[in-house]
């Protein structure tokens, strides 16, 4: 999966959700329990490990999607490497419902907030998506990029 290139002076307005029962928001460093574990059973440890970094920054580098006070989708940024947005996910449930979005963006103007003026998305999947939400750019010959010689 390529890197992409992310134009901060360019992010989209960090507009409301239509579903007012989801609230996004900057993760509390006393979270970071209920947010590992949610990260953990719907994705990976190493997710989890990495946002753990996340928590560990300050101010807290974690977004978080949250419902009736649960944890329904995360964000990080500046947890891999300075700069980097992710890792992300929402539940399957709670999937195109703007969640995802709302999440990269809301982790993108925190990155611009920091004095940045492009963010890197590291390993990115969903490109097309990438491309839509944020006018992300694909880095020519960015594969393999950080993510080589993991520990197993």
């Amino acid at each position: 999966m390529p890197d992409m290139l992310v134009n901060l002076l360019k992010l989209p307005s960090l507009d409301r959700l239509n579903d007012e029962g989801v609230n996004i928001r900057r993760a509390q460093g006393f979270e970071i329990t209920p947010v590992r574990d949610f990260i953990e059973k719907n994705f990976s440890v190493a997710w989890a490990d990495e946002i753990s970094a996340g928590f560990a920054n300050k101010p807290v580098s974690v977004v978080i999607a949250t419902r009736a006070g649960r944890v329904i989708g995360f964000a990080g940024y500046e947890c891999t490497r300075k700069a980097f947005f992710g890792p992300t996910g929402v539940v399957e449930s709670e999937r195109g419902s703007g969640i995802g979005t709302a999440l990269l963006i809301a982790s993108l103007w925190g990155l611009r907030e920091l004095g940045y003026v492009y963010a890197v998305i590291g390993g990115a999947g969903p490109t097309d998506f990438y491309k839509r939400a944020v006018g992300a750019i694909v880095i020519p010959d960015s594969e393999p990029g950080i993510y080589v010689d993991l520990l197993k």
